[in-house]
Parts: structure tokens; sequence; C-alpha cells
């Protein structure tokens, strides 16, 4: 009686898991979709407006409602940097030291890699929940079937149709952590993918931004 007890109620636990790991599996999706399409739409807008500039003075000048977005918040570390550098007193800290267009290449790269960590928060946990949600259901289905044994053999009948019954509803947690898997990987390989656009749009960003920057520089000079 214990076993029976204490191997209903893992069955039962691990049928919760799989809720849970349903649940947060689409929690996630919904978030992700609504994340990339605000960031595509934003660093779309503030790429025109950019681009469109005079110069880097007047992008840096844009309306605050076009300052939204990957792009735009990679671009004001630039214009941030760029005004500190102008400054004698800060240009003077070990910050600056060394070639102004490699330093501000790093400030940039490590926005960028700030920004893209921000696109692939909660893929590791898609990525969990597809490897692992169908070990849960086997587990939950190997529980179900001692449990059902041991009803069989304290029912003293072997037949097929006390033997099926139990194993069939055994077998449901397995299939429950198929279905929760298999979305979960959709997600995780669909976003990985759209994650490497977005970085390689924020990386062409930046090269374009150091080129604009140290071109007007250079044309100044």
């Amino acid at each position: 009686m214990p076993f029976h007890v204490e191997t209903a109620f893992i069955i039962d636990g691990t049928l919760y898991t799989l809720l849970v790991f349903s649940l947060v599996t689409w929690t996630l999706i919904f978030f992700k979709v609504w994340q990339f399409a605000k960031n595509n739409y934003y660093n779309k807008r503030y790429s025109i407006a950019f681009w469109d500039a005079k110069d880097l003075q007047s992008a840096e000048q844009l309306p605050s409602e076009q300052c939204r977005g990957p792009k735009a918040r990679i671009a004001k570390c630039g214009f941030s940097w760029l005004t500190e550098l102008k400054d004698p007193v800060a240009a003077a800290s070990l910050k600056f030291r060394g070639a102004p267009q490699d330093l501000l290449e790093q400030a940039l790269r490590k926005q960028t890699q700030e920004e893209q960590r921000r696109m692939e928060s909660g893929l590791t946990m898609l990525a969990s929940i597809g490897s692992t949600a169908p070990f849960v259901g086997l587990f939950g289905t190997v529980m179900g079937i001692m449990n059902a044994m041991h009803d069989i053999s304290a029912s003293g009948s072997a037949s097929l149709d006390v033997v099926a019954g139990p194993i069939g509803d055994a077998l449901i947690a397995t299939a429950i952590g198929i279905a929760v898997a298999v979305p979960a990987v959709l997600a995780y390989n669909f976003f990985i993918r759209r994650a490497k656009h977005h970085r390689a749009s924020l990386e062409h960003f930046v090269d374009g931004f150091l080129h604009i920057a140290f071109g007007e520089k250079t044309t100044k000079e």
C-alpha cells in the first residue's frame, strides 16, 4: 500500500511537471515572438532615420520616439563615447588609451553583445525543456507501468483486459512529454536562427557607424 501511494504521487508529480514545462514553453514562445517583432520594427525605423541624417550630429539629435531598439542603444553608446573623447579630462583616462577607432569598436561590440544576450534570453530554457521533457514523460511511464504491474499482481489476473488498460494509461505520460518537447525544440531552432540574423544586422550597423564616425573625423581633419 505505501508503495502504491508513493508511486501514484510520483506519477502525478511527473504530469504536473510536464504541465509546468508546457506553460513555460508557450509563455516564452509568445514573449520571444513579441520581442523579435518589436525590435525588428524599432531597428528598421531607426536605421531609416539614422542613414537619412546629414551627419552624426544630426543623427544624435533624432527625436526620442525614433531612438528605440537595439540599434538606437548601440548608436547611443557610440555617441556617448565620442562625446567623452572630446572632453580633455575624460580623454586623459586609461579608458581612452589606444587607437580611438579600436576603442570605439570595442565599446560598440560590447553593447552589441549585451543586445544579443537580451535577444537570446530564455532560449536556453526552451532547449532544456525540449531535451528533458521526453525523459520526464518516460520516467512517468515507467513508474506508471510499475504501478500497473503492482496492481495486476495484487489482483492475481493477467488477462489482456486487465493489463492493457493500466499500461495504456501509463504511456500517456510519454506522449505528453513528446507533445511538450516538440514545440520547444521547433521554437528554439526558429529563434536561434532569428537571433543570428539579428546579430548580423547589428554588426553591419556597427561597421557602418565606425565608417561614418572616423570617415567624418578624417574629412574634418
